[in-house]
């Protein structure tokens, strides 16, 4: 199957070019099922939730639905197995791999080659990874995020492989008139095996098959114990590329003919934009384009400095609001400030404390970033009737919606191109330099690169909340654990993405409680979670509230231990249920910690 041609433009200054990024376009031989993937919290999950919460309650569904929101695993997967929506063949080249997940250093796509490796049975050298946009079948609504790309992958990719090999295994039997069986897939040759002069290369079966069917039958998979490539330390298929700087990050992107944007942006946590005027941006040196609109001012010129200079010289009127203290946000962020929502309950801890507390002790822990590497960039050409976006993102399908939005486009008018990501954890779910590139690129009919200095990236960004904590726990005379609570308080994680109805279903942002409740073997145990909204921008960061929230816990383990006059490592086993699966694997991980 063939993949059409895209131009390469010229790039004077040398960097990587966009158009060096491989066309998504839609083959016209290629079949597919369009597939749907839900964001993080499925329809059924919810719905499922709503059902309980009318029959037993909404504090039973809550408590319910927190239980699966607090684990590690991630969202099943309903991605298309039609092989055709993950593989191309073009000629003798090597197959190309179309991967739905986007590479920002975890290696990702290096992984999920050797899962299509595996089935396919093509060499190493025989794979190419290229990066779906969301013209895509496979690109437009998959997000990277919460450490599960390979293991929501793991099973569709298999089966899409295993599928493709099945109809090249037959259709090269049919051309060399020989069973299935007796061939070998040598690279990206059929060979019959005792006589390799009879033999076809997948271009050459491609080349003469004009429409393919993909089999209703879902052929078997590869044994576990068979496995030869999934496991198997090899070469990275981003290195070679990020060694020699092909590569294109967000910030690399160029087309030929683009120009440079930066916006106003608001001196205050609370300001808002009541007018702006051009100034004397206009006559700056290499302007192109000075755009003054009602909630928007920005500045288009030759160079991204010439660009930043323009901007300072346009005359904005900021009403600042509220003069926000760090002091006034911790007050915020309080246990008892709001409704608590009861997350974990088991036995009755607060009958137990009542009688008999034996430790208490207070946590917070500060706003966070982890100052990813690269910067808040996006490239948009916008033309009339469409327009083409490179961004450096962990969830194109949400950037093209926003970028449609606008311009004015439909969604399918507009196609999302990730590039390489210079570190993502989580924030690289943000849009905000895509609509700025292409508001920018509207009105000055070029294509724009908006490029983030890092100060922007981190006053302008968002924040992963501070958070307050209060655990009290009874100890039995004989130093075990009776009894404990974790009251915890945190701004918004999840809430600010999603639907509004899912705060009222929820009424604890699951992003911000993650890890927080106890997972040790207590017979009495309770989790409240407090839901405080601040002022400043608050959203998805790497571990989300696990790091806080574990910070508390085991912080507070470690204190009880103290007052247990025990090892803190021999009172967490301690307190851990072999019988319990989850238990045996954190006391393993425990062990391991210990002999390191």
């Amino acid at each position: 199957m063939t993949e059409p041609t895209q131009p390469t433009n010229a790039n004077p200054e040398g960097a990587p070019s966009a158009d060096t990024v491989e066309s998504n376009a839609t083959p016209s031989r290629r079949r597919w099922r369009p597939s749907r993937r839900g964001f993080l919290i499925g329809l059924g999950v919810v719905g499922g939730a709503v059902v309980a919460g009318l029959y037993f309650g909404v504090p039973y569904m809550r408590k319910e639905l927190a239980g699966v929101l607090d684990g590690a695993e991630g969202p099943p997967s309903n991605m298309s197995t039609d092989p055709w929506a993950w593989f191309a063949i073009d000629g003798d080249g090597p197959v190309k791999l179309y991967l739905p997940k986007v590479e920002m250093g975890q290696g990702v796509h290096t992984a999920l080659a050797q899962v299509a490796a595996e089935e396919l049975g093509v060499g190493w050298v025989n794979l190419e990874v290229v990066q779906a946009s969301t013209n895509h079948p496979n690109g437009a609504d998959s997000i990277t995020s919460g450490s599960n790309s390979v293991s929501s992958v793991f099973l569709p990719l298999r089966q899409a492989a295993a599928t493709l090999y099945t109809m090249l295994a037959a259709e090269a039997a049919a051309v060399l008139g020989v069973a299935v069986s007796a061939l070998t897939l040598d690279g990206l040759t059929f060979v019959v095996q005792g006589d390799p002069s009879k033999s076809v290369t997948l271009g050459e079966l491609v080349a003469g098959k004009s429409d393919w069917e993909v089999p209703e039958a879902a052929p078997p998979l590869k044994d576990w114990s068979t496995f030869a490539v999934i496991g198997q330390s090899l070469p990275r298929k981003d290195i070679p590329a990020k060694v020699t700087g092909a590569a294109v990050y967000g910030y690399d992107a160029r087309l030929e003919g683009m120009k440079y944007g930066a916006v106003v942006r608001p001196p205050t946590i609370s300001a808002t934009l009541k007018g702006v005027q051009p100034g004397k941006a206009a006559e700056m040196p290499g302007v192109v384009a000075v755009v003054a609109e009602k909630d928007f001012g920005g500045v288009v010129a030759n160079s991204r400095q010439q660009a930043w200079a323009a901007v300072s010289q346009m005359v904005a009127d900021w009403d600042p609001g509220k003069l926000w203290q760090q002091a006034e946000i911790d007050a915020i962020v309080t246990v008892g400030n709001g409704n608590g929502i009861t997350i974990q309950d088991e036995g009755d801890a607060g009958r137990q404390l009542a009688e008999a507390t034996t430790v208490t002790a207070e946590y917070r822990s500060p706003f966070a970033v982890h100052a990813h590497l690269e910067a808040q960039a996006a490239l948009v050409d916008a033309q009339p009737d469409g327009a083409r976006v490179w961004s450096p993102t962990q969830a194109a399908g949400l950037v093209r919606g926003e970028v449609a939005k606008a311009l004015g486009l439909k969604e399918e008018q507009v196609d999302v191109q990730p590039t390489y990501l210079g570190g993502g954890f989580g924030r690289k779910t943000g849009f905000e330099a895509a609509v700025e590139a292409a508001r920018l690129s509207k009105a000055a009919g070029v294509p724009v690169h908006v490029g983030w200095t890092r100060t922007e990236d981190m006053r302008y960004g968002y924040f992963r909340p501070p958070t307050h904590h209060i655990l009290s726990a009874r100890l039995g005379s004989d130093g075990a654990l009776e009894a404990i609570e974790h009251r915890q308080a945190s701004g918004d994680v999840a809430f600010g993405s999603l639907p509004g109805f899912a705060a009222v279903i929820l009424g604890a942002d699951f992003g911000a409680y993650r890890g927080g409740t106890i997972r040790y073997d207590v017979p009495n145990k309770r989790t409240i979670a407090w839901r405080t909204q601040i002022p400043v921008k608050t959203g998805w960061w790497r571990g989300l509230g696990l790091l806080a929230n574990t910070f508390a816990v085991e912080s507070f383990m470690d204190e009880l231990a103290h007052v247990a006059g025990a090892d803190p490592l021999a009172f967490r086993l301690r307190n851990l249920d072999d019988a319990n699966p989850s238990h045996a694997r954190l006391k393993a991980v425990l062990n391991a910690a210990a002999e390191k």
